[in-house]
C-alpha cells in the first residue's frame, strides 16, 4: 500500500503499519477509515455550552417523571435525554446542520459512578440507550450517500480517579477502584451499543488508569457480543506542563494506550487550540493512527456569550493552520464551542488534506 495508509475490504480494516497493528474487522463504522483517508472529518461541539443556552430550571430537569424527587438534580445534563429529549435532539440537529460528520452522544457523565452524585445511578443504562437513539435518529435524518453521519458513544472520565488520592494526608487513599470503573464502563458501553452507536469515544482523559478501565470494558464487550466498533481516544493536557492530571506526558500517554489499537488518538478540553498546538504536533509525530483535536474555545471568559474567549473565526483559523501543517484527521470543538464554531471549522478545513501517518510507519508496511 503505497498511496494510502489504510484500506477497507468487506469491513476488514488493514493498516499500513502491520508490524505495529493487527487488522481489525469493524461491525459498525466501516466507512470511517476510508473517509479519513479522503478528508478531515468534523466532530460536533460542546453539549454543555448549548444546554446552558436553554436556561433550564430545576423543573425542566425533573420533567413529569421526576417531579416529586426529594433532592435537586439541576445540572444533570445526561438526564435531559429522558426528561427533555427535544432539547438534546435540537442540539444534535444544529451541529449536523453546521456540517458535523460525527455526533457525540449526551452521555459524558452517564456512568453509574458519575450518576451517584445525583442518586440516579440506577438510571445510567437507560440514559445511555436513550441518548444513543436520539443521536442515531438525528444522524439518519441528515445522512446522505455523499455525507454519511456517525454516532460516537461518549464515555467520559467520571468524577473519581483511580490514580490520585482524594486525601492530601493519605497518598494511598482512593475513592474508586479499577474494578468499579470497569463495571460502570461496561454497563455504559453495552447500553450505547444497544442504542445504536457507530463507534466509541473515550474522552477528556485526565487519569490513564480510568481510561484503561474503559478500554478493558470495551474489549470485554467486543468479546462478549462479537461486535468490534472503532475507538477514539482523547486525552486532556491540563496545564503548561504538557502532562495529563495523573502525571504523564503526551508521549507516555500514547504509549500507555496504543495497545487498544484506536482508530483515532488526540486531545480535547482544558486548553484552547493555541496552547494545545505543541502537544498535537508531538502526537502527530508519534501516532500510528488517525489524529483528532477538539479544543475549547480559548480560555474561560464569564463576560462572553459562551463563557469562553474565542469566536468561531478565531478557533477555525487556528485549526486551519493545524490542518495545513498536516496534523489533523478529525477536528471539532469542546467547551465553549457552538454550531457557529463547527460551521466555521468545517468551512476552514473543507479543502485541507488530511494528515498522513509518519513516514517510518508507512515504510514498515
Amino acid at each position: 500500500m503505497t498511496q494510502s495508509n489504510a484500506s477497507i475490504e468487506s469491513g476488514r480494516i488493514t493498516h499500513a503499519a502491520d508490524s505495529v497493528r493487527s487488522p481489525l474487522r469493524y461491525t459498525r463504522g466501516q466507512a470511517l477509515p476510508a473517509l479519513l483517508e479522503q478528508r478531515i472529518l468534523i466532530l460536533d461541539g460542546a453539549m454543555g455550552t448549548m444546554i446552558q443556552r436553554y436556561k433550564l430550571g430545576e423543573s425542566q430537569y425533573r420533567g413529569e417523571r421526576f417531579a416529586d424527587l426529594d433532592h435537586d438534580i439541576k445540572g444533570n445534563n445526561e438526564l435531559l435525554s429522558l426528561t427533555q429529549p427535544q432539547v438534546i435532539r435540537e442540539i444534535h440537529e444544529q451541529y449536523l446542520a453546521a456540517g458535523a460528520d460525527i455526533l457525540e452522544t449526551n452521555t459524558f457523565g452517564a456512568t453509574r459512578v458519575a450518576q451517584a452524585d445525583y442518586q440516579m445511578e440506577d438510571l445510567a443504562a437507560e440514559m445511555n440507550v436513550a441518548s444513543a437513539k436520539l443521536a442515531r435518529e438525528a444522524c439518519e435524518k441528515y445522512s446522505t450517500p455523499d455525507k454519511p453521519r456517525f454516532v460516537a458513544g461518549a464515555i467520559g472520565p467520571t468524577p473519581k480517579t483511580a490514580s490520585i488520592s482524594p486525601d492530601v494526608n493519605d497518598p494511598a487513599a482512593r475513592n474508586t477502584s479499577f474494578d468499579e470503573l470497569r463495571s460502570a464502563y461496561y454497563e455504559q458501553a453495552k447500553a450505547l451499543l444497544d442504542g445504536g452507536v457507530d463507534l466509541f469515544l473515550v474522552e477528556t482523559i485526565f487519569d490513564t488508569l480510568n481510561a484503561k478501565a474503559a478500554l478493558f470494558a470495551l474489549d470485554e464487550l467486543f468479546e462478549d457480543t462479537g461486535e468490534i466498533l472503532p475507538i477514539m481516544i482523547s486525552g486532556t493536557v491540563t496545564d503548561a506542563s504538557g502532562r495529563i492530571l495523573s502525571g504523564q506526558t503526551v508521549e507516555a500517554f500514547w504509549n500507555s494506550l496504543r495497545h487498544a489499537k484506536p482508530l483515532t488518538f488526540g486531545l480535547n478540553c482544558a486548553l484552547g487550540a493555541a496552547l494545545m498546538r505543541p502537544y498535537i504536533a508531538e502526537l502527530a509525530k508519534l501516532c500510528d493512527c488517525y489524529l483528532s483535536c477538539y479544543p475549547n474555545a480559548g480560555l474561560p471568559n464569564p463576560m462572553s456569550d459562551t463563557g469562553f474567549d474565542e469566536t468561531p473565526d478565531v478557533t477555525s483559523s487556528l485549526l486551519h493552520e493545524f490542518g495545513e501543517a498536516g496534523m489533523l484527521n478529525i477536528a471539532g470543538g469542546c467547551c465553549g464551542t457552538t454550531p457557529e464554531h463547527i460551521a466555521a471549522i468545517a468551512q476552514s478545513l473543507s479543502n485541507v488534506k488530511p494528515r498522513r501517518w509518519p513516514q517510518h510507519y508507512r515504510d514498515a508496511a
